[in-house]
């Protein structure tokens, strides 16, 4: 496992996996971002550190360095004043689209690679298992 997420790219902070010259944790937020924006859904800070799996503080510094960014705008819920509702803005949602893109053809680069359909296949039902152990392991988190 450590061999993986080290040749894979995971501890690189100023690129992600797929190249692109962001932190992974700001290609992941991104991409949360536009995936609930498309579903016309708002996120809170909280929501994000949440499904990032990072604390409270960092989500807080990693929303302000999208804002100051430009990638990213935040406001104070209406009904929560406590909870800063976030939204991409047009160069975030651009940015969200090449790494979610580059990110599909990385992954689908990779499944390529592999020498069968039963490869793939029997790789694919691991992460999936890999990720329900992680869950079960993990009371905070629920299962997908």
């Amino acid at each position: 496992m450590q061999r993986f997420v080290r040749s894979f790219g995971l501890l690189a902070a100023d690129q992600t996996p797929c190249g692109t010259p962001i932190s992974t944790s700001y290609a992941h937020a991104l991409v949360l971002l536009l995936e609930r924006g498309e579903r016309g859904e708002r996120s809170t800070q909280q929501e994000l550190g949440e499904a990032l799996g990072i604390d409270k503080s960092n989500v807080a510094r990693l929303c302000a360095k999208m804002q100051r960014a430009g990638h990213a705008t935040q406001q104070r819920s209406e009904s929560d004043g406590r909870a800063r509702l976030l939204a991409l803005t047009a160069p975030g949602r651009r940015l969200a689209e090449r790494v979610q893109s580059a990110s599909r053809d990385r992954f689908a680069q990779l499944l390529a690679a592999l020498p069968s359909d039963d490869t793939r296949a029997s790789v694919l039902a691991s992460l999936e298992a890999l990720n329900g152990a992680i869950a079960s392991t993990r009371p905070w988190e629920k299962p997908k």
